[in-house]
């Protein structure tokens, strides 16, 4: 979550649904004046409206079972309602309407489990024909890219002797939006699998997924800033990033429906981590007593837990309120699209997506291993810190600046998060979890009565502070890689073949190859997956097992010490029925 600082001489805007909180400054210290965002008043309609807009309308997620959605779609559309998306793999359906009784008219519709409104402010016109955002001209940078401190405290200078991780590896970076033009970022920005999520439904334009703010591209370059000789570098210069917006413009406010449509994106596309440096609007935090809130925190649960069922990590910035939010008492900060009210709230009120079961939350430190002043701390909570003060990175139009927020801090253990990924293919992110918590270093309580725990786990920083180079090791991994990430459609009752070409391996292949496939295809069990070695020899990986799941994406490890290394290898995939089709998005071999 953003917290604004002044670098570069360039002056940041602090927009609530980012921090939560006012600015902090350079020094650390809060800002007393509100965020813009923060003044007590809903949004202004857009000047041009669309035609299917009405003032009045509003959003609401309608839940149900999982699968066909069709009868409860269709009583949406008979009470006053028109659905706007639908994720029927989580059962959750956003709707618009602008009748007062819409949702509890649909509350006792047959099959419908939950329903709540996810603002108390209209639907944007904007929402029925968005505007792309700004592309930006873009400055150029002179050579050069100092090691900066945020990157030597976390050892990720060292990390790059080892690896600078794999192009294999996919971040999502869910936020504000990236500036993919940035020389930067430029280099390592997967457009193929970029989209904006804003008001809750994919929009695939090119150009969709641009900077509404400066917050997203600043989270990009502390991840995957190119390796390049210029400007800065990011904690995994060798991984993809895919911009993920799921801001709204004008307001950066991220609403349920956004996030929802983000993480199952995110699930959807082989994100193997996301960065989410935010926190669900309009709620600060969301009671499950009260009907709407109930609502949002079920839908959003489902979707983050769609996309970790998919192979995706969610990593959550902890909130810059110098909160504990072990011990809940008020919120004065919700809901922050119309006019804030002081409530009284308790543990069971979940800031989301960060409180959500199996989400990373990150904490920040200042400088070397103290608390930041702002950051957000709580027992049983934080999982683990990194450097969130006064960090340099990129921002749109080719330029550079700095801002401080457990927004900050958060993509230093994305970028962690995805070297560990590169090191260990086909790693689960219930494993990649563990090696976060396992590779960081403790830092003891300070002088605080605030801070509870011991030095291996305590309220302040979790497991402790990440540190890049025990993620990878201190020696390189035994073995070299090769891999393809083109796509190779999968077509009904076809063969498809994606070739990897093996030079300056010395001998045979070894008797443990590894063989890491990413194959995007629903109803798996029409598949069967071989290993074609360069004398034409077939090592069958997968023969048409796994029924009705979705995608193989798995480590196998084969005994082809009969191979010469050197050649042309293939992975060969055989679909063996009608009506499913899929695509080999990637795979690699390590020797």
């Amino acid at each position: 979550m953003l917290a604004a600082t002044l670098g570069a001489a360039l002056a940041f805007g602090a927009p609530a649904a980012l921090a939560g909180t006012a600015p902090v400054s350079p020094s650390g210290q809060s800002i007393t004046s509100a965020p813009a965002k923060a003044a007590g008043k809903a949004a202004a309609a857009p000047t041009s409206q669309s035609a299917t807009w009405v003032a009045g309308t509003r959003a609401y997620l309608v839940i149900t079972a999982p699968g066909d959605s069709t009868a409860v779609r269709n009583a949406i559309a008979a009470n006053g309602g028109t659905v706007f998306s639908n994720f029927d793999a989580i059962g959750v359906i956003v709707a618009h309407s602008a009748s007062a009784g819409f949702a509890t008219t649909m509350r006792g519709v047959s099959g419908v489990q939950q329903v709540g409104a996810t603002r108390t402010s209209d639907v944007p016109a904007d929402a029925y024909n968005p505007a792309l955002p700004a592309n930006p001209a873009q400055s150029s940078t002179p050579a050069g890219e100092p090691v900066r401190a945020d990157m030597s405290q976390i050892k990720a200078d060292q990390a790059w002797a080892v690896t600078t991780g794999s192009s294999s590896v996919k971040v999502g970076i869910l936020d504000t939006g990236v500036d993919d033009q940035h020389q930067d970022l430029a280099p390592n920005f997967n457009a193929a699998d970029s989209v904006s999520c804003a008001y809750g439904k994919p929009d695939t334009r090119t150009g969709a997924w641009r900077d509404v703010d400066s917050h997203g591209t600043h989270v990009a370059g502390t991840i995957a800033a190119a390796k390049n000789g210029k400007g800065v570098v990011g904690v995994a210069p060798g991984v993809k990033i895919s911009a993920v917006r799921v801001a709204e413009p004008g307001n950066s406010f991220f609403f349920a429906e956004n996030t929802i449509c983000g993480f199952v994106w995110a699930g959807d596309h082989g994100f193997k981590v996301t960065n989410n440096s935010y926190y669900t609007d309009p709620w600060q935090f969301n009671c499950p007593d009260n009907i709407d809130q109930a609502a949002i925190i079920e839908g959003v649960k489902r979707a983050q837990e769609y996309a970790e069922g998919k192979g995706s990590l969610q990593i959550a910035a902890a909130g810059n309120e110098n909160y504990d939010l072990a011990h809940k008492t008020t919120d004065t900060a919700s809901p922050n699209d119309s006019t804030p009210v002081t409530r009284t709230i308790t543990n069971a009120c979940l800031d989301i997506p960060t409180e959500l079961p199996g989400v990373v939350t990150v904490a920040a430190n200042g400088s070397g291993t103290s608390k930041a002043s702002f950051s957000n701390f709580g027992s049983g909570v934080i999982d683990v810190a990194a450097p969130g003060s006064d960090v340099y990175s990129t921002v749109p139009g080719g330029k550079y600046g700095t801002k401080s927020g457990t927004s900050m801090a958060t993509p230093h253990v994305v970028g962690v998060a995805a070297l560990l990924a590169s090191t260990n293919p086909g790693i689960t992110p219930a494993q990649l979890r563990d090696k976060l918590a396992t590779q960081a270093n403790d830092i003891a309580c300070p002088s605080d009565s605030r801070c509870t725990g011991t030095a291996a786990n305590n309220s302040f920083f979790g497991e402790g502070q990440v540190d890049a180079l025990k993620a990878v090791g201190s020696t390189p991994p035994p073995g070299k890689y090769f891999e393809n990430l083109g796509d190779f459609a999968i077509n009904d009752n076809a063969t498809v073949e994606s070739p990897i070409t093996v030079s300056g391996v010395t001998g045979n292949a070894p008797a443990t190859l590894k063989v890491g496939v990413d194959i995007k295809h629903t109803y798996i069990g029409d598949l069967k997956v071989d290993l074609v070695a360069p004398d034409g020899t077939v090592y069958t990986l997968s023969n048409r097992a796994g029924g009705s799941a979705d995608n193989i994406v798995q480590t196998f490890t084969v005994n082809a010490s009969s191979e010469v290394a050197n050649g042309l290898w293939k992975l060969r995939v055989n679909d063996n029925a009608n009506s499913d089709t899929g695509k080999i998005d990637a795979w690699n071999l390590t020797f």
